[in-house]
């Protein structure tokens, strides 16, 4: 049964170690249409003009993931200020958005990624076989539709302020 145990352990692994890699800086992000926590469709299109910070995460009403999205929620007005927009892509569905967003009162976007394909597209699905995650990381993405900046390690208690300084940063460079 350990064997077993072992065998399928090392199987989902080495799926998850097949995924899709990040889209490149100075590449094309890729791009997406999906639901948001209210059921409307968004696509990359609808920023196009804008500074975009996209971060992943693996689940709704998790602590890490309940941190990092009350962080983005405690900034949102120093992105707003800066004309920054806020989006938040995981593989659960619209219902558990909707959920998650009103308890925790979260003034952005929640996109449900259900079937992993953007999530894949960015390279950040985690395909275990009987569940699908998006990894925890993020990405800065230009007006232009590039993707400017890549956040493979991101740490949830000080990731948002990382990114509005980062952004903060590019916009003055640019």
């Amino acid at each position: 049964m350990k064997i077993r145990l072992l065998t399928l352990l090392a199987l989902c692994l080495s799926f998850s170690a097949l995924a899709d890699h990040p889209p490149e800086v100075g590449s094309p992000a890729p791009a997406f249409r999906l639901q948001d926590q209210n059921g409307e469709w968004r696509s990359l299109t609808d920023y196009r003009g804008t500074w975009l910070a996209v971060y992943f995460y693996p689940k709704d009403d998790t602590p890490g993931c309940t941190t990092e999205a009350c962080n983005f929620r405690d900034n949102i007005y120093a992105f707003k200020a800066i004309g920054a927009n806020v989006i938040g892509i995981s593989v659960d569905d619209v219902d558990s958005h909707q959920e998650f967003s009103s308890k925790y009162k979260l003034p952005f976007i929640l996109l449900a990624d259900e079937g992993g394909q953007t999530s894949r597209d960015y390279g950040v699905l985690r395909d275990l076989l009987l569940v699908k995650i998006a990894k925890r990381q993020s990405f800065i993405i230009g007006p232009d539709g590039t993707v400017i900046k890549h956040y493979g390690d991101v740490d949830p208690e000080t990731h948002t302020q990382q990114v509005l300084k980062d952004l903060e940063d590019l916009m003055q460079s640019g």
